[in-house]
């Protein structure tokens, strides 16, 4: 599990009502949250900023706590394999429910009785118009809806029929039950909502024993009311949906009286929250599954090498308001860029190796040299590295002709090598096709680990790594995985599949590590120096040849945003 996150100062209008609450005791000054997802697909970001409102309110006090319910009341979408990865999520998170794991098929019985009491009330009734009669006599927002012939069946009937829907004697589609509310009301979710509707097909959890399942507007509030919930925190797009689960709410024996909050949902740039969309992407093998580490879910982010941690910052950064807006990916990767700065250590690894031979070093020699693993933490000590007479740098590192600005090695200059020595490259070799595959250089002995003893000075510090003890292995660049910033405001005649970046992600065998990363683990965190923050790989794991996958670059767009806007 990771760590357990710092409880928030930070407040918010959501918080602003809870201490309200306690101060007037409407709960007897409890706080009961839940975060309630439906075991569909995998939690994305938009998902952990809900986890770090509903868990971290709970941590804020005594007398509170948070719950984890699944909604599992549309068995045609949801697995079990979607309910293990959202609990790993969560905990992954650095949140836990203690004992208060619930589903909401837990409550089918209680639930189906209390659709029964509704028909004995003359609240609902059994409906047997199609999905689109029903939808065109909905009416629309100017216009009221239309009664179904059906609305007015006899209680006795609407009691025959909806037992005989239970014992599977319907086919799907065939009958629905609706609340009785009212068809011109205003808000078309009170106009004979659907309360039921047959399913014949198995669930993950209760097997064979229902064939109609619940809406999720009837299950939603009356699992809060079983659960004690007192604040039912959900996104803006159930706003219209709150007088509909009050009105459930006061027509039924519940337990307890819940109320329903919302706060705007997380949008991000360069990214799509849909979960539908994000299946699409599997499904159609646009990416390598769900925990792809350039999908935007908590397991893609983990195994891409973002942080608990970073995450949770990035929450609190984008705050809990009633306003809808889309944050920039700047924002939440500087958030894991300011994480990683402190926590991983440094290392060189050369990703496009250029060989370069020392001709003045001794070929049988080489020598250990001292490195920092992190100068943001002084606890974390140095590392020894070795040099030898053949190395590889960067071939970005060299240019034959270079430009007035480029500082790098170039024939006849002289750089540093990180933690080594002044090198000039004296020549040049190449192919048979004019590529240059090596460079021959020389070394000044008297500037090892620090600069010339005669005061000369260069302009260039370069990462190299000892070719003699070099870890080869494969190293994955992963960018965004859209151009657009916003995929889902496609143009007409394209989809958001015609946003996908062709580069969002490059394979680059033979690169060479330092031969302390042979000892790397699955999920261990470095940055490479100059180069970015890297992750090995958890899934294609090999001992003593790990895959690393870029986190994030260096380069800092956030920082350079947020300094234009001061």
């Amino acid at each position: 599990m990771s760590e357990t996150p710092e409880p928030s100062e930070k407040t918010d209008f959501i918080r602003e009502i809870i201490a309200k609450d306690i101060a007037e005791k409407t709960h007897d000054g409890a706080v009961i949250t839940r975060f309630p997802p439906e075991p569909n697909g995998y939690l994305h970001i938009g998902h952990a900023k809900s986890i770090c409102l509903n868990f971290g309110i709970a941590q804020e006090g005594s007398n509170r706590r948070c719950h984890l319910r699944f909604d599992d009341t549309n068995p045609t979408k949801e697995e079990q394999e979607y309910v293990d990865s959202i609990v790993e999520d969560i905990r992954w998170l650095g949140f836990d429910w203690g004992e208060h794991l619930y589903f909401a098929s837990d409550y089918f019985d209680q639930l189906y009785a209390w659709a029964v009491h509704l028909i004995e009330a003359g609240k609902a009734y059994v409906e047997d118009l199609s999905a689109d009669e029903i939808r065109a006599h909905r009416g629309s927002l100017t216009d009221p809806g239309k009664d179904s012939p059906y609305r007015d069946r006899a209680i006795p009937e609407n009691l025959d029929l909806f037992a005989r829907m239970r014992n599977g004697e319907f086919k799907d589609g065939e009958k629905v039950l609706r609340a009785k509310i009212d068809m011109a009301h205003p808000n078309l979710n009170m106009r004979d909502p659907v309360l039921y509707r047959i399913l014949h097909q198995s669930h993950h959890r209760t097997g064979d024993k229902w064939c109609i399942y619940p809406i999720y507007d009837f299950a939603h509030g009356q699992s809060d009311a079983i659960e004690h919930i007192t604040h039912s925190i959900c996104t803006l797009e159930f706003e219209n949906h709150r007088p509909l689960y009050d009105w459930f709410i006061e027509n039924l024996p519940v337990p307890s009286r819940p109320r329903q909050y919302e706060f705007a949902r997380l949008n991000l740039t360069y990214t799509i929250m849909s979960k539908r969309k994000l299946l699409q992407l599997v499904q159609e093998g646009h990416v390598h599954g769900w925990n792809d580490p350039r999908m935007p879910t908590l397991s893609g982010l983990r195994r891409r090498g973002f942080t608990p941690k970073a995450i949770r910052d990035f929450c609190t950064r984008v705050g809990v308001t009633k306003f809808n807006s889309v944050s920039d990916i700047a924002l939440l990767e500087h958030s894991v860029k300011e994480d990683l700065n402190k926590c991983a250590p440094r290392v060189m690894a050369v990703l496009r190796p250029l060989k370069v031979v020392i001709e003045n070093y001794p070929e049988d020699k080489s020598e250990e040299l001292e490195a920092v693993n992190n100068p943001e933490d002084p606890e974390a000590g140095n590392r020894k590295i070795p040099f030898s007479r053949v190395l590889y740098l960067e071939q970005d590192d060299f240019m034959e002709d270079p430009p007035k600005k480029f500082f790098r090695l170039a024939p006849g200059r002289e750089v540093r090598l990180r933690y080594a020595y002044f090198i000039t490259c004296t020549e040049v070799v190449k192919d048979d096709d004019g590529n240059v595959v090596e460079l021959r250089c020389t070394y000044d002995p008297a500037t090892k680990g620090g600069d010339a003893p005669d005061g000369r000075k260069v302009k260039a510090t370069l990462h190299w790594v000892s070719a003699g003890h070099a870890l080869d292995t494969e190293v994955r660049l992963y960018d965004r995985l859209f151009t657009a910033e916003n995929p889902d405001a496609a143009e007409e005649g394209k989809t958001f599949l015609d946003y996908l970046n062709p580069d969002s992600l490059e394979v680059l065998s033979g690169c060479k590590l330092e031969p302390s990363l042979k000892a790397a683990q699955p999920g261990d965190r470095v940055q490479f120096e100059r180069l970015g923050y890297f992750c090995v790989d958890e899934q294609d794991f090999v001992p003593e040849r790990p895959v690393f996958n870029r986190t994030v670059t260096l380069r800092d767009a956030w920082a350079k945003i947020s300094g234009k806007k001061r």
